[in-house]
C-alpha cells in the first residue's frame, strides 16, 4: 500500500511541455524522447500477458454496498442523491476539497435519512484517507480529469472497487496503470460511461446482438456540445474545462465510442487495431480568451495560451476489418449530437438529430414500427428499471440506470457491464489521437490491453443474469 508519491502522479499531473507532448504523461520537451514514450506504451500490448482477465470476472457479492464519494462539486453532488434513492447502499465517506461541499452532501444524506458519512476535506490528498476507510467497498470518483486515475489506482491497492467518471484516463500511461491495478488487486474499474445506458443507444445494442442489423461493419459517435461560453469559468468561480481544450486531437471521445464498441464487441470479440486523427484550427477559443481579457485581467494568460483545434475526426480500424468514426467539438455554434450510427449488413440506425431512426434499406421505418421494435428489443436491464429511472433523472435518467445496473452487479456479484479494458481502450484515443494530429494525421497501433483475451471474451451481456433483487426508494406518483 506503500506508493512512492512523485512515481504515482507521473502520469497524471500536466508537464511544462504540455503544448507540445500533451499526448503522454512524459514532461519531456524532446520530442524524440516523447515518441519512445509511446511507442513503448504502444508495444507492451503487443507481447504481455494478462495477470488476470478482468473481463467477465464476478467478485465476491456485497449485500449492502459501502460507498465513498470524491469530488462533490455539482456533477458529484448530483450522483450523490441519485444512489441514495437505492435502499441496498450506505454512503461511509464524502470527500473534497472545500468544506461546503461536504456538509452540503451531509445534509443529503439527512434528507434520506441516513446516517452521516465521514468527512474529508480542506487537503488535496484527503482522499487517500477515504481510499483507506476500512468499512467502504467502492469509490466513486467525480473530481477534476487529473485526478481520476491517481484516486482510481490507489483505492485499488486499498482494496477497494472503483467506478470513475470519464475520462478514467488521460494518458497512455495511465490506461496501463489501471489495467495492471485491477488485474493485480481483482478490484473492479469501472469507466462510468453513461452514454452506454441512453434507452436508444443501448436499445440498438441489443438489437445488433438478436441479429436484426446483421453484422455491424461501421459506427460512428461523437460528442459536439457548444461550451465556448462556459468553457472559461468566472473570476469568483474558475472552471478546470478549459485546461484540456489545449492539446489538438480528442480529449473525451468515449460518450459516443461506448456504445458502438459494445455493439461492435470490441474487446469481446474484436478489438481497435490503429486510428488516424485530424484536426482543425482553432479559429474560436483563443479569439474568446482574447474578448475576455479585454475585460477582465483575470483572463489574460489564457488569452497568451494557443488551444486545440475546434473539429477533430478520428476514424479507426478494427483488427476484423471495420471501421468507426469519433468526432469532438467543444467550441463551434452546432446544436449538440453524439452522433450514434451503427451500419450493418441488414439494417441500420442512427440518433441525431432526435428521435433515433432505423433503417432497412433506402429509408427509415415509420414511427409506428419503431415503437413496436422498441417493444420487441429493449434490453431486459432496461426494461426492470426505466420507469424509475425515467422520475429519478440524470441526463433522462440513463444515470439511474448505470449506477442501478452497477450496484446490483455488485450486490449479486456479477461481473460489470464496463471493465478496465474498456475504461483503458476508449480512453486511449485520446493520447493517440494527439500522436496522430501532430505527426501529420499518420496511423498508430491502439495496444490490446486485453492481452490478447479479446478473443474468447463473451459479449456484454444486458440480461438481468440473475439480479434485479436490487431495491428503489419509492418515487412520488407523476
Amino acid at each position: 500500500m506503500s506508493i512512492n508519491r512523485r512515481n504515482f502522479l507521473k502520469g497524471s499531473l500536466l508537464g511544462a511541455g504540455v503544448a507540445l507532448t500533451g499526448f503522454t504523461g512524459c514532461t519531456s520537451t524532446n520530442k524524440s524522447e516523447v515518441e519512445a514514450v509511446v511507442k513503448e506504451c504502444v508495444e507492451k500490448g503487443k507481447n504481455r500477458k494478462q495477470l488476470f482477465n478482468m473481463c467477465g470476472y464476478a467478485a465476491a457479492p456485497i449485500p449492502v454496498v459501502r460507498i465513498g464519494y470524491v469530488g462533490i462539486g455539482s456533477r458529484g453532488s448530483w450522483a450523490v442523491t441519485r444512489i441514495l434513492n437505492i435502499k441496498e447502499i450506505e454512503i461511509r465517506g464524502l470527500c473534497d476539497l472545500r468544506e461546503e461541499a461536504v456538509k452540503r452532501n451531509q445534509e443529503t444524506l439527512k434528507n434520506f435519512n441516513k446516517r452521516p458519512a465521514e468527512e474529508y476535506f480542506g487537503d488535496e490528498y484527503a482522499w487517500k484517507k477515504l481510499c483507506e476507510q476500512e468499512d467502504i467497498d467502492l469509490i466513486y470518483i467525480a473530481t477534476p480529469w487529473k485526478w481520476h486515475t491517481p484516486i482510481a489506482v490507489y483505492a485499488m491497492e486499498c482494496g477497494k472497487h472503483v467506478a470513475v467518471e470519464v475520462p478514467a484516463a488521460k494518458t497512455l500511461e495511465e490506461c496501463w496503470q489501471l489495467v495492471e491495478t485491477s488485474e493485480r488487486t481483482k478490484r473492479h474499474c469501472m469507466q462510468l460511461e453513461n452514454c452506454c445506458y441512453d434507452f436508444f443507444e443501448i436499445l440498438t445494442v441489443n438489437m445488433v446482438q438478436q441479429g436484426l442489423f446483421g453484422e455491424i461493419i461501421h459506427g460512428e459517435g461523437a460528442y459536439i456540445h457548444e461550451l465556448l461560453s462556459g468553457m472559461f469559468g468566472e473570476p469568483e468561480w474558475p472552471t478546470w474545462r478549459w485546461d484540456e481544450n489545449h492539446k489538438s486531437g480528442n480529449p473525451y471521445p468515449t460518450h459516443g465510442l461506448g456504445p458502438v464498441c459494445w455493439a461492435m464487441n470490441i474487446n469481446r470479440g474484436d478489438k481497435m487495431e490503429y486510428l488516424t486523427s485530424m484536426s482543425t484550427d482553432d479559429f474560436l477559443m483563443e479569439a474568446k480568451a482574447k474578448e475576455l481579457a479585454a475585460q477582465n485581467d483575470y483572463y489574460k494568460p489564457m488569452a497568451e495560451m494557443k488551444y486545440r483545434g475546434n473539429m477533430n475526426t478520428t476514424t479507426i480500424r478494427t483488427a476484423k476489418g471495420k471501421t468507426i468514426m469519433i468526432q469532438h467539438d467543444v467550441s463551434t455554434p452546432h446544436p449538440y449530437d453524439r452522433l450514434h450510427v451503427l451500419t450493418g449488413t441488414k439494417g441500420s440506425c442512427r440518433k441525431y438529430p432526435e428521435p433515433g431512426k432505423i433503417a432497412f434499406g433506402h429509408d427509415y421505418i415509420s414511427p409506428e414500427k419503431l415503437a413496436e421494435l422498441e417493444v420487441q428489443y429493449t434490453p431486459e436491464v432496461v426494461k426492470h428499471i426505466s420507469e424509475v429511472a425515467k422520475i429519478i433523472g440524470g441526463h433522462g435518467g440513463m444515470d439511474f440506470i448505470m449506477d442501478w445496473r452497477m450496484i446490483d452487479c455488485l450486490r449479486n456479484g456479477l461481473p460489470l457491464d464496463m471493465d478496465v479494458y474498456d475504461a483503458a481502450s476508449w480512453c486511449s484515443v485520446t493520447p493517440l489521437s494527439y500522436w496522430s494530429v501532430a505527426n501529420r494525421s499518420n496511423s498508430i497501433d491502439i495496444p490490446d490491453f486485453t492481452g490478447g483475451a479479446w478473443l474468447k471474451n463473451h459479449p456484454v451481456d444486458l440480461t438481468l443474469r440473475g439480479g434485479g433483487n436490487t431495491n428503489v426508494v419509492e418515487q412520488p406518483k407523476s
